[in-house]
């Protein structure tokens, strides 16, 4: 059964400037650059029937190209912190496409989204961080922003069981504007 989400990827410039962020936070399993992505629609583990139906679904959403920044940083899971995020600043169009991408899993046959949808780029997974140490960090790198930067499609990932996530495989390609036809790599659909 594959394990599937959709995301925006990041151009290579954005994944440097995160990338720069990197250490100097004790108990932070960083996330490999080349990994950064901006999740749009966890589906998790589906049978290949509803994966075909969730592609098909994903075919039929249609947006222009927009803009994203990136404004600062923060963390998940309060005096237990267990992950450090970069924030996208929400736009219209961004929420708009989240919510297609709900709509598209819904159309699979997969439950609506129960958590909020809050737009970010997960930079590291914290185990044993201390608050303090979290806090510290964050009063020092979390005014961190980055130039704008388009977003003209977005894909489908799959990935394996792992700790931290990945290998991620993009398994089908959606171009924004001209073409809605999405471009399907080699996968196992």
């Amino acid at each position: 059964m594959p394990r599937l989400f959709t995301a925006l990827e990041l151009p290579e410039n954005m994944n440097n400037r995160l990338s720069l962020l990197r250490g100097k936070l004790p108990g932070a399993r960083w996330i490999d650059p080349e990994k950064y992505h901006i999740t749009m629609r966890f589906v998790g583990d589906v049978d290949t029937d509803t994966a075909r139906q969730f592609m098909s679904a994903l075919s039929g959403i249609d947006s222009p190209s927009f803009e994203l920044r990136l404004t600062g940083l923060g963390s998940f899971g309060g005096n237990k912190p267990r992950a450090l995020w970069a924030r996208i600043e929400p736009c219209e169009t961004l929420m708009a496409l989240q919510r297609a991408h709900d709509r598209a899993a819904r159309m699979a046959g997969l439950p609506g989204e129960a958590r909020n949808f809050m737009p970010h780029v997960t930079l590291a997974r914290l185990n044993s961080t201390k608050p303090h140490m979290l806090a510290e960090y964050l009063s020092y790198y979390g005014g961190f922003f980055c130039e704008p930067f388009m977003v003209d499609g977005f894909v489908l990932f799959s990935s394996r069981a792992n700790q931290g996530g990945g290998p991620y495989v993009v398994e089908a390609e959606y171009p924004f504007s001209d073409s809605t036809t999405p471009e399907f790599a080699a996968g196992v659909f």
